[in-house]
């Protein structure tokens, strides 16, 4: 135990599994691990000789431990003395070779000391040599620039006194020695009197009163600018400022406000003073500036700055005079002007802020507008490859635009109220032109060409969007688009639904007339082909107007400032469009379904227990057939352009024609197992057919789409499952109820009463029936109600008809 506890730190790093090295050793437990069993004490000789023999080896391990341990210390000791030793012969010779190092930088510094001193020597010599030539340029410099002032030697002036000063930016360091500061103050005198020398020199040659000095520029005038280049931009800028409101003198007393060539209709002869002036300009006075003072831009631009506060002014004053005509007849030439001006110059002289250039968007991929520099007048195609072909790079925007005919913006609601003049005149010519032309002729080969009217108001449209938006960016365009929604909507109503066919009754309200002539499964009336053309054409136009709305609606977007772009919504006329589109389609369907309400009216009122044999396809199937090829392929025909809408058709024609289908089922009572087989194959025939319907009558047999064939199936299964309940036995009751859940799926005990009501059978066996219907019902999802889906769901369209139908024969008998 005491080994153990010794080598603890041992055992921690080299882990023994031995019993013995273990540090709760327990020798009891060791012992009955040793001889678990009486049997196993016959060997306790041999494990006792074991034992013995690992202690024996144990002592000698300690005991040459032991000894090594004493043997190390000794080495150890040895070591360490003679490590001192070397320590202490190292550091003697660290100190050595330091003494070394120090005699040798002292020996170095001692030589370099001398090269040192003439190294600064020299450094400072050349930097006195240079600052005297300074010095010396300065003084001569000031002194010629002084001489060459008085006797007005422009040219010489120019170049010296650039070189004067930045010779005496090597002197700011030296403002505090006096003769410095002396030659500074000399400096900038010189320049003062140079600028109040040339300014009095230019007022000279060019009075502010009075004309023009005859005989052209002097060579002293053109020195003098290259001067001024070189002194403050305030003397520069004097002298542009001067000379341009010389130049445009003459053109304030020509145009006064009250000269007759002053207003709108004569605005042509304000730009053409100007070009001529210009001309003249270039001719006489082009050489005398520098060509980046741009002078000729600076006049033209302040020219417009002039022009654009004078008609501004005088609109002001004749505003009542202002007609439709003439302004865009002064807007027109201005913005001509203003192009031409974006041709000659590149509008650096702008950056006043006073008329900035706008950034150029990104190419727009609106197929609305191939190219605004095109013909105003061109029509608007909307095809679906116009996507695909490459955009035209845009053209930068004139950085002029607006930098006269600016002034004309707040007087853009003459514009406005004339365009909503001439629009509300353009619907109503549409409106008697339709009246006039009648409904579009049957033409199956154009596929239900739109009507010609809307592409006239789009052409329309985008003549005014695109005159406006050179007009103006701002409040006009926002103005402009609500004369826009207010006319689309107008269209909608007036030229697609107001001319949309009207059926000979409606369930909001009935007529004397309709109610006497109506009699019992008499044929109702029908569209005629041209009607049905009419709204296939009406459907095709709205869908054309939704599409190029949203469009205009992008465009707008385009053309307005991006702060009033949120204020442009064309979402609620594209709705309205979008209930024409529907309203047509609800007609087609209206149309189509009443011309089957005979056949199916005849169906129910067959004596289905009378049949006595499975035939062909009863009659109102033929019927109903026959309805749908004469319908059906006219439709199609004339929504070839607009295949998605002639779907929704299909679509909503089998979700009202397949529930009324059954509806009428289940007046057909009682049937008989013959008449139920018969029913069976006349709607598997009415299926085949239904599932046929969008290629119905075409040559080119297309595959109906997945969204309406799923509808049919599912419907037209139901109606098979409901036969196939009937024609099942209803002995024994429990198999029959079974079969009618598995089959049917339906948990409402009408239809059960229905079926039951089909298949002829008593009150007192329909009660004992309907009891058994109650009991095997599943039980309903928690939170439901227990009563059946259908008689808690709202009346169908065909439940109300037939109270209609009751209201109006009580109507008749009253009568």
């Amino acid at each position: 135990i005491a080994d153990c506890i010794y080598f603890a730190p041992f055992l921690q790093v080299f882990p023994s599994q031995d019993p013995l090295d273990r540090a709760d050793f327990n020798a009891v437990e060791y012992i009955n691990t040793l001889f678990p069993t009486e049997q196993s004490l016959a060997n306790i000789d041999e494990v006792v000789n074991k034992i013995r023999l690992k202690i024996r080896r144990l002592d000698d391990n300690i005991r040459t431990v032991v000894r090594g341990q004493t043997n190390v210390g000794q080495d150890g000791r040895q070591a360490l003395e003679e490590a001192q030793k070397a320590i202490q012969q190292l550091f003697g010779k660290i100190k050595d070779i330091k003494d070394k190092a120090e005699k040798s930088e002292q020996m170095v510094k001692e030589i370099t000391r001398d090269i040192k001193q003439l190294d600064h020597a020299k450094r400072h010599l050349t930097t006195s040599i240079t600052t005297l030539n300074h010095l010396h340029m300065l003084a001569g410099g000031v002194d010629s620039l002084e001489a060459m002032t008085r006797r007005r030697q422009y040219g010489e002036v120019a170049n010296l006194l650039q070189g004067v000063v930045n010779v005496l930016e090597h002197f700011n360091k030296y403002m505090g020695i006096p003769q410095i500061r002396q030659l500074s103050e000399r400096v900038k005198a010189a320049q003062n009197e140079l600028g109040q020398q040339i300014l009095a020199d230019f007022e000279e040659a060019f009075p502010s009163q009075g004309t023009k000095r005859p005989g052209g520029p002097s060579n002293v005038l053109r020195d003098a600018c290259l001067v001024a280049n070189v002194l403050d931009p305030r003397i520069k800028q004097e002298i542009i400022k001067k000379f341009i409101k010389q130049h445009l003198s003459e053109y304030l007393v020509l145009f006064q406000e009250n000269q007759d060539v002053a207003w709108l209709d004569k605005i042509d002869r304000r730009y053409a003073w100007i070009k001529r002036q210009l001309v003249d300009y270039e001719e006489k006075y082009g050489r005398m500036f520098p060509q980046e003072w741009c002078m000729t831009e600076r006049i033209a631009v302040e020219f417009c700055h002039v022009t654009r506060t004078e008609l501004a002014k005088i609109m002001r004053t004749r505003a009542k005079e202002i007609e439709v005509k003439l302004l865009l007849f002064a807007i027109q030439r201005t913005t001509n002007f203003e192009g031409l001006l974006a041709k000659r110059f590149s509008g650096c002289t702008l950056a006043d802020g006073t008329v900035k250039k706008p950034e150029v968007p990104p190419p727009s991929t609106n197929p609305f507008l191939e190219d605004e520099t095109g013909t105003e007048t061109d029509e608007i195609v909307i095809e679906k490859s116009d996507t695909d072909k490459p955009k035209k790079p845009k053209v930068p925007d004139n950085p002029f635009h607006g930098i006269v005919s600016k002034c004309f913006e707040p007087h853009l609601y003459v514009y406005i109220e004339s365009q909503d003049k001439n629009l509300g005149e353009l619907i109503d010519r549409f409106v008697a032109d339709f009246k006039a032309q009648g409904p579009p002729k049957p033409n199956v080969d154009e596929g239900g060409a739109v009507l010609p009217s809307c592409a006239d108001l789009f052409v329309y449209y985008k003549k005014c969007m695109v005159q406006c938006s050179q007009l103006s960016t701002g409040e006009p365009m926002i103005a402009l688009t609500t004369i826009f929604q207010k006319y689309l909507r107008e269209y909608a109503w007036k030229i697609l639904s107001g001319n949309l066919p009207k059926t000979t009754s409606s369930s909001g309200g009935l007529t004397i007339t309709s109610l006497l002539k109506e009699k019992e499964g008499s044929e109702v009336a029908k569209f005629t082909l041209e009607e049905l053309c009419l709204i296939c054409s009406i459907l095709s136009t709205a869908e054309y107007c939704l599409a190029t709305t949203q469009q205009l609606e992008e465009k707008l977007k385009e053309k307005v400032d991006a702060s009033l772009m949120e204020r442009i919504n064309l979402t609620g006329e594209m709705d309205t469009f979008s209930i024409v589109i529907s309203n047509s389609i609800q007609l087609l369907v209206q149309d189509l379904d009443a011309a089957c309400d005979p056949a199916l009216t005849a169906m129910s009122k067959m004596q289905w227990q009378n049949v006595e044999h499975v035939g062909d396809q009863s009659p109102y199937v033929t019927s109903v057939i026959l309805h749908i090829k004469q319908n059906v392929p006219i439709i199609r025909d004339n929504l070839a352009s607009t295949r998605k809408y002639f779907t929704q058709f299909c679509i909503k024609f089998a979700n009202s024609f397949i529930p009324k289908f059954i509806n009428h089922l289940f007046k057909c009572k009682p049937i008989s197992m013959v008449g139920a087989e018969q029913l069976l194959l006349d709607t598997h025939s009415l299926k085949m057919v239904l599932l046929d319907l969008p290629s119905i009558g075409s040559q080119v047999v297309r595959k109906a789409p997945a969204s309406y064939t799923k509808i049919v199936v599912k419907g037209m299964t139901r109606a098979e499952m409901i036969l196939k309940v009937v024609m099942a036995p209803h002995e024994p009751p429990v198999v029959f109820v079974d079969n009618y859940i598995k089959l049917l799926a339906d948990c409402s005990t009408d239809t059960f009463q229905k079926i039951l009501d089909m298949k002829g059978l008593k009150r007192s066996e329909q009660s004992s029936m309907l009891d058994l219907f109650r009991q095997r019902l599943p039980a309903p999802p928690s939170g439901t109600d227990s009563t059946g889906s259908l008689s808690l769901s709202a009346p169908t369209p065909e439940q109300e008809s037939s109270r209609i139908r009751k209201l109006e024969k009580l109507i008749k008998k009253r009568l």
